[in-house]
Parts: C-alpha cells; sequence; structure tokens
C-alpha cells in the first residue's frame, strides 16, 4: 500500500533517485523542488501543482499524472509517453519542455501555454483541441498525430506535413502557415 499525502506544501527540496517511490499525493503543492534525479515508480499525483520545479532527466516512466499544473518548469528531456495512462490530464505554463517525448499519448485539452516546445516528439499523439498559446514549436514532430481542433494561432516556428498529421478545423495564423507549406520548398513573402 502506497503512502499517501494529501494537501501538503513541499518547498526547496531536492529529492533523491527512488524518494518519493510508492508514494500518492492529492491536492499538493511543490515549489522551487528538484527532481531532477528521480526514477520515479508507482507514484501518483492528483489535483497538484508544480511551481518553478526541475524535473530535466527524470524517469517518469511509471507516474500517474491526474490533472497536474506546471508552472514555471524545467522539463527537459522527459519521456511521458510510458507515463499510467488512466485519467491523464495534465496542463503547462511557462515550462521549458525541450527535447521531451509524448509519442501515442491522449493529451486532448491539454494547453501548452507560453512554453518552449523545442525538438518534443508528439508523433502519433492524439492532440486533439490542444491549445499551444504562444508557445516555439521548433522542430518538433507531429507525423501520425491528430491535431484536430487543436489551436496554434499564437504559436510559431512549427512544421507539420499535413498529409501526416490530422488538423482538421486545427486553427492557425496567417503568418505562420508556412510552417504547413515547407515540404513543398515554396517561397512565401
Amino acid at each position: 500500500m502506497p503512502d499517501y499525502f494529501l494537501q501538503v506544501e513541499y518547498n526547496n527540496l531536492t529529492y533523491s533517485e527512488q524518494e518519493l517511490n510508492l508514494q500518492e499525493f492529492e491536492g499538493c503543492n511543490f515549489n522551487h523542488c528538484d527532481f531532477s534525479e528521480c526514477n520515479f515508480i508507482g507514484v501518483v499525483f492528483i489535483d497538484c501543482t508544480f511551481n518553478d520545479c526541475i524535473f530535466s532527466g527524470a524517469k517518469i516512466n511509471h507516474v500517474a499524472l491526474r490533472t497536474v499544473f506546471f508552472n514555471h518548469c524545467k522539463i527537459e528531456d522527459v519521456n511521458f509517453s510510458m507515463c499510467d495512462k488512466l485519467i491523464f490530464e495534465i496542463h503547462f505554463k511557462e515550462c521549458i519542455l525541450d527535447f521531451s517525448k509524448f509519442y501515442t499519448l491522449k493529451i486532448k485539452g491539454t494547453s501548452f501555454v507560453d512554453c518552449s516546445i523545442i525538438a518534443v516528439d508528439f508523433m502519433s499523439t492524439d492532440l486533439t483541441e490542444v491549445v499551444f498559446d504562444n508557445c516555439d514549436l521548433y522542430r518538433s514532430e507531429f507525423g501520425k498525430a491528430n491535431a484536430n481542433k487543436a489551436n496554434f494561432k499564437t504559436s510559431y516556428n512549427y512544421t507539420i506535413d499535413p498529409t501526416k498529421t490530422k488538423i482538421k478545423k486545427a486553427v492557425f495564423s496567417l503568418g505562420e502557415v508556412k510552417g504547413l507549406l515547407f515540404k513543398h520548398d515554396l517561397v512565401i513573402s
């Protein structure tokens, strides 16, 4: 039986590789915490918020993220694709997610606000109704993804091949539409 923590606030902590394993956190806030050395096993976060935390390089293969908010977090090179998929719901605001992976996940309705999302793997991901609000998507991969009704209007630097990605009713800005035409080698001025 995992340890259970309800509505606890954690501040300025650095966690070791296995320190959080087999624990469940509900309604907890983590502020200025460092999870970069963690190799999570059997950890559950429900209705939790992470503020100014570091996850870069953390192994989160066996984590349940159920309505979790990340604000001002550094989450580089993290593989979300092996997280528990039951009630998986995450939101990001002003985070660095460069080189992370969401491969094959269903993240319908997720919001990414003011994030750096450089070279992120969204291949075969369900991005239905996802909002990318003012995000840098340079070199992120969307092959075989479902981005129907996704909103890219204020984001930039994306390259999406409409023949390999479902984008029906997705929203794009006219200024960035070149990211949908890149494979045609057109000059747009």
